[in-house]
């Protein structure tokens, strides 16, 4: 797909600059971009390197607008225009409609219109699948199931029963929902196994990393609002309520009860308790811990950063010791007071 610059200005709802029939192929970086690229700078400290930059046309802050002479896009934020270019130029491949020959479809399902089945899925009784959607290969859709408009599931994910995903959606592969929360009640030595009898419930526009699991509810559901953004291998326990655009970044775990708030954003491997709660606009930052609830907006963090093996011993050590350190100072000052 290719593009003149007009139009790109267009789509993007930028201000142009330079040769507006300039023709455009590819989005490429800053530093690998050349002729026929198009490339952006959200950082600042790539302003001051322009003169290096060899694509035909770049995105820029719009106070450079009248500064720079080049072929450019300007926006208030060049960062969303790589967003908006990345969508025009994206070449992930679009199932046809149809349904493949070895899918297992119950008789009682609903199929909408344009809807794209690929080979040996399985559809459950009663399920619901909305107009435009794609269901690739190997997926596993299970009974009383909804799956919105436009949502689109990729290869052997799993959905389990009386689940609903909202329009829009993307599941990447391998991913499970609607699995087992963890339920089980202590008796006699042994485990008795708490069937968990809720549902889980997707908004609209949320988009679900490869090989997550997001656990049903035990009574009440599990709910991820629209526009939530989970990445990999993160862990959604039972009766989680996550608020509508907020970013989860992979190896992240969420235990079970805890309601997020919406704009929150939780680094990488990020662990939270069962049963908190974290009100809006919450920033957690990467391999944090978080053992309380939050009431405040802002920025939060735990953990010891990598360092030196051995610096951490010594810092463990020093550790272990704070306990018997801080009854000697309650002793000393209380000689002093004496």
């Amino acid at each position: 797909m290719t593009y003149n610059l007009a139009q790109l200005a267009k789509q993007l709802n930028a201000q142009l600059g330079g040769d507006e029939n300039l023709v455009l192929e590819r989005l490429a970086t800053f530093d690998t971009a050349g002729t026929g690229d198009i490339t952006f700078v959200s950082d600042k400290k790539l302003l001051a390197k322009l003169e290096l930059c060899q694509a035909d046309a770049i995105v820029l802050p719009i106070e450079l607008q009248e500064s720079y002479q080049g072929n450019a896009l300007f926006m208030d934020n060049p960062y969303v225009g790589y967003a908006l270019l990345a969508s025009l130029f994206d070449t992930t491949p679009n199932s046809k409609a149809g349904i493949a020959p070895s899918a297992v479809i119950d008789a009682t399902a609903v199929i909408g219109k344009n809807v794209a089945i690929a080979d040996n899925v399985v559809i459950g009784a009663n399920v619901q699948i909305a107009d435009n959607c794609q269901i690739l290969a190997n997926t596993v859709i299970g009974q009383d199931s909804i799956i919105g408009e436009s949502t689109k599931i990729y290869p052997n994910v799993t959905v389990y029963h009386s689940c609903q995903l909202g329009r829009r959606c993307i599941i990447h592969a391998n991913t499970v929902i609607g699995s087992d929360g963890f339920g089980n009640a202590p008796y006699q030595g042994t485990w008795v196994k708490i069937p968990q009898i809720g549902q889980v419930l997707i908004g609209d526009d949320v988009e679900i990393g490869s090989s997550t699991t997001i656990d049903r509810g035990a009574l009440s559901n599990t709910v991820i609002a629209d526009g939530v953004k989970i990445d990999n291998q993160c862990q959604i326990a039972h009766n989680v309520s996550i608020g509508a655009h907020t970013a989860i970044a992979g190896g992240s775990n969420v235990a079970g009860s805890t309601k997020i708030g919406k704009n929150c954003i939780l680094g990488g491997s990020v662990a939270m308790n069962g049963h908190l709660n974290i009100t809006d606009n919450v920033v957690i930052t990467g391999d944090s811990m978080v053992m309380r609830s939050i009431d405040q907006p802002g920025i939060y963090s735990s953990g010891v950063p990598a360092q030196k093996n051995r610096a951490w011993r010594k810092t463990t050590a020093y550790t272990l010791k704070i306990d018997d350190l801080f009854k000697r100072v309650k002793e000393l000052e209380k000689q002093l007071k004496d």
